[in-house]
């Protein structure tokens, strides 16, 4: 099977039930209202960072974060990941690769120069 045609766009309003069946998929938790504030917190704050990916006009993956400068000290701007989220059903075909190749674009161009994330000790998936 060849890898699929990713269109990779900026994240908005109209992604919000999308992002909520990919977390249902992924963590076997229904949390639209979560959701809701997450995507909502991120657009208000910068709207041009987040993005989500679509095969064949389906959304299949997301990527939500943003560039801030203060946080823990550090003066400088820093692109901030949150959350990725892949579609099972397209894990392995390079939807997490694009979703991360654009949104590094997207700080590059800001002129960041480095990239943090936070994780969660307590999920599961973090051994």
């Amino acid at each position: 099977m060849s890898d699929p045609t990713i269109l990779i766009r900026s994240l908005s309003e109209l992604h919000l039930d999308d992002i909520v069946r990919i977390v249902e998929k992924t963590r076997h938790s229904y949390q639209p209202d979560l959701w809701e504030d997450r995507v909502t917190y991120y657009l208000r704050r910068d709207p041009e960072s987040s993005v989500v990916a679509e095969v064949d006009g389906r959304v299949v993956g997301f990527m939500l974060g943003d560039v801030r400068a203060g946080e823990f000290g550090i003066e400088e701007p820093s692109g901030w990941i949150e959350v990725i989220g892949v579609d099972p059903e397209f894990a392995g075909r390079g939807v997490g690769r694009a979703l991360a190749d654009a949104m590094l674009r997207r700080y590059r161009e800001r002129g960041v120069r480095q990239v943090r994330t936070m994780v969660d000790a307590g999920m599961p998936e973090v051994e």
